[in-house]
């Protein structure tokens, strides 16, 4: 199976050793994303909502480069800094999907990258 690294420079350049997404046959990885601005590479979010609407835009970004949508998300997974920013995330997230949710699951951590409180990665097939 053909492996296709995609890369766009419409959401924020990977900050470690990955690849913001990878499409093997007809289905597409996307790697965790946090609220940075890709335009800046900083993060400008100054709460949950602020920060899951820019992780949306991100992995929205990084859908079409590779020529899918939400429509194709299949799964997702979300992690929060802790579960009270669970309704407040869940709220802005289910503005981008047009009742077919994708499978997923939220988990609280203890801590993510450049200490934000959300990161969410999809798995999307066509």
């Amino acid at each position: 199976m053909q492996k296709t690294i995609i890369n766009t420079t419409h959401a924020p350049s990977p900050i470690g050793p990955y690849s913001q997404a990878v499409q093997a046959g007809n289905l597409l990885f996307i790697s965790g994303q946090v609220a940075l601005n890709p335009a800046t590479g900083t993060i400008e979010a100054t709460d949950v909502a602020g920060e899951t609407d820019q992780i949306m835009k991100n992995l929205k970004a990084v859908l079409t480069e590779a020529s899918y949508d939400f429509s194709h998300v299949v799964k997702t997974t979300i992690f929060l800094s802790d579960m009270s920013h669970f309704n407040t995330m869940n709220e802005v997230y289910g503005k981008y999907f047009t009742g077919n949710f994708p499978a997923r699951e939220t988990v609280a951590v203890k801590g993510l990258p450049r200490n934000v409180n959300v990161e969410i990665s999809m798995i999307a097939a066509k």
